[in-house]
C-alpha cells in the first residue's frame, strides 16, 4: 500500500526537478564543429634536397638539391623546374627528358630535405626566440609551430599575438592567446595553421 506523506511529495518533486535540470542541460550543450584540415600534397622548393631514381639506371640516379631559382640539374637532363612541383609531378617530367637517352624510363623522385615553397611556409617574426620560416606540414598546429621555434621570448606579449592569414586574396587577422597556450597549458588556445599563414608575436609594452 501505497502512502502519499509530505516527505514523499518532496522526495518525488526533488526528483523530477533534477530530471528537468537533467534534460536541460543536455539540450543546451553545444559541440563546436572542428575546422577541417585542406587535404594538400607537399609542393617541392628551392633548399630541398631530392632522391632522384631512375630504374635499372644507377648511373642516372643521384642525389641533388634544388638551386635558389627552383631548377634541378641532373645527369642527361639540365635546368628542370621542380619548384612548385610534387614529387610525382617532377618524376614524370624527369622521364619525358630522360625518354630522349633511355627507352620507357621510371623514374621516383623522393624529397629527402624539406624547406618547401615560399608562399606555403610558415613564417614566425617578432619576439619567437627563434624567429624563422617553416615547412608547412598537414595538420601543423599553433603549438607545433611554437615547439618548432622554441617558443616565445621574455619580452613577449603572447596574448596579443595575431595570425596573418590570406583567404581568397585578402588578408586576415586572427587573435590567438600564446600565453595561454604555452604557459597555462589551455589547449582551446591551440589553432589549426595554413600554408602560408604568418604568426606576429609583438613585444610587450612593459
Amino acid at each position: 500500500m501505497h502512502v502519499n506523506t509530505p516527505m514523499t511529495k518532496w522526495l518525488a518533486c526533488g526528483a523530477l526537478a533534477l530530471s528537468a535540470l537533467a534534460l536541460g542541460g543536455c539540450a543546451t550543450k553545444q559541440v563546436l564543429p572542428q575546422e577541417a584540415t585542406p587535404a594538400t600534397d607537399y609542393l617541392i622548393g628551392p633548399g630541398d634536397n631530392l632522391s632522384i631514381v631512375v630504374w635499372r639506371n644507377p648511373e642516372v640516379s643521384q642525389g641533388v638539391p634544388v638551386r635558389p631559382d627552383g631548377k634541378i640539374t641532373t645527369p642527361l637532363v639540365e635546368d628542370l623546374q621542380a619548384s612548385g612541383k610534387t614529387s610525382t609531378e617532377l618524376a614524370r617530367d624527369i622521364e619525358k627528358a630522360l625518354s630522349k637517352f633511355i627507352q620507357q624510363p621510371v623514374v621516383t623522385v623522393i624529397v629527402t630535405g624539406f624547406v618547401g615553397v615560399y608562399s606555403e611556409q610558415i613564417k614566425v617574426i617578432g619576439q619567437a626566440a627563434r624567429p624563422q620560416a617553416l615547412p608547412y606540414r598537414r595538420d601543423m598546429s599553433l603549438l607545433d609551430v611554437l615547439i618548432a621555434v622554441g617558443g616565445v621570448t621574455d619580452f613577449a606579449a603572447g596574448n596579443r599575438a595575431i595570425i596573418l592569414r590570406t583567404v581568397d586574396g585578402k588578408q586576415q587577422k586572427l587573435n590567438v592567446r600564446l600565453n595561454d597556450l604555452i604557459k597555462d597549458g589551455d589547449i582551446s588556445a591551440n589553432l589549426p595553421m595554413r600554408p602560408g599563414d604568418v604568426l606576429v608575436v609583438p613585444e610587450s609594452y612593459f
